[in-house]
């Protein structure tokens, strides 16, 4: 993963790809609050996980799950004390950009002072719902953009994993530009945000090539996480894709070995 320094340069660390390839291929008082209400019903148990591909505290998946710990590590640490809104996107469809966004999720929701909020923005391709066993039977982000009378909490849904909530896109839709360029998708975004001091948002946007909504997204986020398929991006696609990102915002690249 290439990430910033602190001093705003940006420096070549090691590469995530190696541990992340058997999980691609395997499977304050007001804070307080906030943990308190987030009861997890039929938490799912390892083995559910990884049937899911997603990552757990269990010794099966450590390699994967220190990958994730290490992203999550660099994140707060560009970012101090205040929570964020990261977005997720990979450079081709297929390089495993959701994969990356559920898991990233998940290692911020193993902090027990945190929670996290997983948002699948992919409006044309949405497969959260799916990989995460959701039934959106109340909607989903389009629904609420489109209705705003019925409110967040109905599309809050829960994960099987304590203190991560997933957003489903709701009806697929050919082009998100405008409804992610529009005052409403900001104020849910900020009010998501400024609710609870401890939440974390992740915004699972499509891919850079050939649409625009990942660079639209990009303005409503802090941070960008670009995935590049390992094997599958080349270095050229990769330097295009990074360059639709302001640099101050451009947290790193994975480099994700794909099934």
């Amino acid at each position: 993963m290439t990430m910033k320094n602190h001093d705003g340069t940006r420096a070549l660390s090691e590469r995530v790809s190696d541990v992340l390839e058997a999980a691609a291929n395997g499977f304050g008082p007001h804070a307080g609050h906030s943990i308190a209400r987030m009861h997890e019903r039929g938490a799912l148990v390892p083995l559910q996980l990884e049937q899911r591909r997603l990552i757990h505290r269990e010794d099966s998946v450590r390699r994967q799950s220190d990958a994730f710990r290490e992203i999550r590590t660099r994140l707060l640490g560009l970012a101090g004390q205040q929570n964020f809104v990261t977005l997720v996107v990979p450079v081709s469809p297929r390089s495993g950009g959701s994969f990356v966004a559920r898991n990233l999720a998940a290692a911020f929701a193993f902090d027990e002072a945190k929670t996290s909020l997983l948002i699948d923005c992919n409006l044309r391709y949405p497969n959260q719902q799916k990989a995460l066993g959701v039934d959106p039977a109340k909607g989903g982000l389009i629904d609420l953009l489109e209705h705003p009378a019925l409110g967040i909490e109905p599309i809050l849904y829960h994960t099987g994993i304590p203190r991560l909530r997933l957003i489903p896109a709701g009806r697929a839709r050919e082009n998100g530009g405008e409804y992610f360029s529009s005052s409403r998708m900001r104020t849910v975004l900020d009010s998501l945000r400024c609710r609870y001091p401890d939440r974390y948002l992740f915004l699972d946007g499509p891919a850079i090539k050939g649409s625009p909504d990942a660079r639209i997204l990009s303005d409503l986020a802090d941070f960008v996480v670009v995935v590049a398929g390992y094997g599958r991006d080349t270095p050229a696609a990769i330097s295009q894709a990074v360059a639709n990102f302001e640099p101050d915002k451009l947290a790193g690249v994975v480099f994700n070995k794909a099934a």
